[in-house]
């Protein structure tokens, strides 16, 4: 059904939507934990930084989702005309500043890592607001979607950054513990939603994120802690980092999966009802 008194799933918001969600949360995730694991330096800038590149390169990506969203691509620079109350707008000013800051991290400049951290936790931000605004799709609208989104764009990132870490090789113990605390968080974060949410949904949405539920618990979280656990006695060398590697990959997947149930297969509205209906030629008494 598209149209009706009974909820029907949204269509303006499809795949591509997810795309600017998993993208987003992934790259700024991942700029954030540059930020605090793999700080630039400034000898060997494009050969020691190229993290952050792969960080920028996501969130662009999923900008580009957006952009193919758009029914007119050529009119893309609306986005910008309605700040004052629009998510959308307020992300687009925030990605202008990233990049050229990402991209001064970059290049070594001292400062320009944190700023880019910084302004990455912003652009995440606006992305976490996107949803709730949209007050008639009950799986949306609740208040813990936002630190939802948020911590689970954080754990992608860093998921992303231990994955590549069998490359960079600045997956250590304190980047290997801060992620595991975010997969936590984000299971934490999701079954309080979950509850939230669940008596306003209808059948369709609810199975949807009950399959999401089941894959974020298992393949999301029991098997990167389990992962990590046995990474820990392990000495140091390719066999513990291919065991974090895989657990980062699993939380990165998990998440991204997560998010587009969330805005794809989850998304009905509530649908309306007319309590009293005109009829022509009877009066009827409000």
């Amino acid at each position: 059904m598209s149209f009706g008194p009974n909820p029907w799933q949204q269509t303006n918001w499809d795949w591509r939507a997810a795309g600017n969600f998993i993208g987003g949360g992934a790259g700024t995730g991942l700029l954030f934990a540059c930020a605090f694991f793999a700080t630039p330096l400034a000898d060997r800038a494009w050969t020691s930084n190229w993290l952050l590149l792969v960080g920028l390169a996501l969130v662009g990506c999923g900008l580009a989702c957006v952009w193919l969203e758009i029914g007119r691509p050529m009119r893309a620079l609306h986005v910008f005309f309605n700040p004052y109350t629009s998510w959308m707008s307020r992300e687009g000013f925030v990605g202008m500043l990233l990049f050229p800051a990402g991209l001064m991290a970059v290049l070594g400049f001292s400062g320009w890592i944190w700023a880019t951290a910084a302004l990455a936790l912003m652009f995440l931000y606006c992305q976490s607001r996107m949803l709730p605004a949209a007050k008639g799709i009950p799986a949306w609208r609740s208040r813990l979607v936002t630190p939802l989104v948020f911590v689970t764009g954080l754990c992608e990132g860093y998921g992303v950054f231990v994955l590549l870490g069998l490359v960079h090789g600045r997956a250590t113990g304190p980047a290997v513990f801060s992620f595991a605390a975010l997969v936590l968080a984000r299971i934490t974060v999701w079954i309080l939603y979950r509850r939230a949410v669940d008596t306003s949904l209808v059948a369709r949405a609810r199975a949807a994120l009950d399959v999401a539920g089941s894959r974020l618990l298992i393949m999301g979280t029991v098997a990167p802690v389990v992962l990590l656990g046995i990474s820990l006695w392990l000495p140091a060398g390719a066999a513990q980092a291919g065991l974090i590697a895989a657990a980062g990959a699993s939380a990165a997947v998990t998440g991204a999966f997560v998010k587009f149930t969330l805005v794809t297969r989850a998304s009905f509205n509530q649908g309306f009802a007319l309590n009293k209906i005109p009829v022509r030629g009877v009066r009827v008494n409000s």
